[in-house]
């Protein structure tokens, strides 16, 4: 049903900053508010753990080891026993819940994006790539759950570590304080230097590997085609052509962000050498004992560790906030009926329909059709006829509403079709398309994806009205054969009238045919039009007309060959 268009219909969804999709990410956080205060609460713990450890550490030496107090030193072990046994819990702990508040978070955000694909209007997808979108659903999504794992434990540990150690350096030693603090503008520098060009790198290897997937998807979709015509080696090219772009891209963003975590070695090197060459001279000086310079050098690796997670986290965060972005720019599309609760809900129709001077472009300027004028009164059939591009399909978009004419109206039962639900008028419509489309599934639920609720009984009754009864029974299980990806394993003629027996089955009040037999063999098509004359009565009828024996039988021809002038029904 669907035509393919290069247009953007609507305003194009703006990418939030970095700012805002942390903010947004944050809001979905909020909802796991208890689990995310008892990881908080075990971050902290252990924060203040890691910092004691090295304390007693120091202590040990100036009170115990310098003075020869065994028993005070076994003391002082047993409880650094004890500390860094509930440290160790406390990691177990944080980690643990972290998993649970990420991975309910990842759920909600995949299940609304999902939810969220299948409000959209059909131009949305006409427009995109199916495997770009897959890439959002998949990759994206997984880049955020693999940072939330990671990263928010590492951003508050770290956050807390720092301002625990910097606080009780500061008692310590206002000096050797200031001597492990001079890093810090030489961290800042490199850090904005780094991530200037990291975020920019990042965005572009998300953006070219949607662009892979998408191609990758439409390359297996079509690799029929790809080999009747010999072109493998153009596939070949071309997606190495596309995966040099990701390489490309991929290559700077890691190469970027590979320098972090250099930088931050070099820098905790000096931090480590400053602070045993101020430490020691202090020490001589009589200023500070060796236990002090021993906890300044484990607290200066506290300080330094921290930053260096951090910017080890970096690149993660940064792939995650681009993959956040992409997922949320699907979710800021505009949903394709956002008034449905205004609209009319209509539970029974009769089937009249008329197109008063219906005009409709997908390029604007550039005019599929123009003027259309028809009517179709319950029951009656319809023939749609002329060349590829004259509008036959862009007719039946609009009757379904998978898009809103520009100009003038499209009456149903009297009623502008603006005004009652997509939904609603689609549960009085059954399509029988030229390219069918089944699931991976059962022959049954096939059947049944027309109505959900119809009983094994009724689906074999649409079965048999669709001369699809007979074939069915010959498969291995009858109606419980499973069917594998789009139906492959049964012919073209089988899908179609399987297709007609999901339409019985939904028992429609307005039928769209896709001429159903252009590519069927003769007896094959004489099954189908019986099927289609028994699915056609008492239906009002359009269909997309190619042969002269469907156009005989129609009640009213339209004739959409020539498009300068207005059509009307002949």
């Amino acid at each position: 049903m669907s035509r393919h268009h290069n247009v953007r219909v609507g305003p194009k969804p703006q990418i939030k900053d970095a700012t805002q999709t942390l903010k947004r990410l944050a809001n979905y956080l909020a909802k796991r508010k208890g689990l995310l205060f008892l990881v908080i609460i075990m971050v902290a713990a252990s924060s203040g753990l890691g910092l004691l450890g090295p304390y007693l550490v120091g202590m040990a030496i100036d009170e115990f080891i310098v003075t020869g107090d065994k028993k005070g030193l076994l003391s002082l072990l047993f409880q650094l026993g004890v500390v860094y046994f509930f440290y160790s819990l406390t990691i177990f702990l944080q980690n643990y819940w972290m998993a649970g508040v990420a991975q309910k978070t990842v759920f909600e955000m995949r299940t609304g994006l999902f939810d969220h694909l299948h409000q959209l209007p059909l131009s949305f997808f006409d427009q995109r790539q199916h495997g770009e979108l897959m890439s959002r659903v998949t990759n994206d999504i997984e880049n955020v759950s693999s940072t939330l794992n990671s990263s928010v434990i590492q951003i508050v540990s770290s956050v807390l570590t720092l301002t625990g150690a910097v606080i009780v350096m500061i008692w310590l030693s206002p000096l050797l304080t200031a001597v492990t603090l001079l890093i810090v503008p030489l961290m800042y520098l490199g850090m904005k230097w780094i991530t200037s060009r990291t975020r920019k790198q990042f965005k572009e290897q998300q953006r070219h590997l949607g662009e892979l997937n998408g191609y990758i998807e439409e390359a297996v979709s079509s690799k029929h085609i790809v080999k009747m015509f010999s072109q493998e080696e153009k596939i070949a090219a071309e997606f190495a052509r596309r995966n040099g772009e990701l390489k490309q891209a991929g290559y700077w963003a890691q190469t970027y962000s590979g320098f972090i975590p250099k930088l931050m070695n070099v820098l905790n090197n000096l931090s480590f050498a400053l602070i045993a060459g101020v430490g020691g001279w202090l020490a001589l000086k009589g200023f500070v004992s060796v236990g002090v310079i021993v906890i300044f050098v484990e607290y200066s690796r506290q300080f330094t560790r921290p930053l260096n997670d951090l910017a080890n986290q970096f690149n993660t965060l940064l792939s995650a906030i681009a993959g956040a972005e992409r997922v949320f720019d699907i979710l800021d599309t505009e949903r394709e009926e956002q008034d449905a609760d205004k609209l009319e809900k209509v539970e029974t129709i009769r089937g009249e329909i008329e197109f008063r001077d219906v005009s409709f472009a997908y390029v604007k300027g550039q005019e599929t059709i123009q003027g259309i004028n028809f009517s179709v009164r319950p029951g009656e059939m319809l023939a749609l006829i002329g060349p590829t591009g004259s509008g036959k399909t862009t007719i039946i978009n609009l009757l379904a509403r998978f898009y809103d004419p520009d100009a003038g109206q499209i009456l149903i039962d009297g009623k502008e079709s603006k005004k009652i639900s997509r939904q609603n008028l689609r549960k009085h419509m059954g399509f029988v398309l030229q390219d069918t489309f089944l699931f991976e599934g059962t022959i049954r639920e096939n059947i049944r994806y027309g109505r959900l609720e119809a009983t094994d009984e009724e689906v074999e009754e649409a079965a048999q009205e669709a001369n699809a009864h007979s074939f069915i029974m010959k498969l291995p299980d009858g109606y419980d054969t499973k069917l594998k990806h789009e139906g492959s394993g049964i012919s073209q003629g089988q899908k179609q009238l399987l297709a007609i027996a999901r339409a019985i089955l939904a028992n429609p009040t307005i039928l769209i045919l896709d001429e159903a037999t252009s590519s069927i063999d003769t007896i094959t098509e004489i099954h189908i039009q019986q099927a289609l004359e028994r699915l056609m009565q008492g239906r009002t009828t359009i269909t997309i007309a190619h042969r002269l024996n469907t156009i005989a039988r129609a009640d009213h021809i339209l004739n959409l060959g020539v498009v300068s002038r207005p059509a009307s029904v002949q």
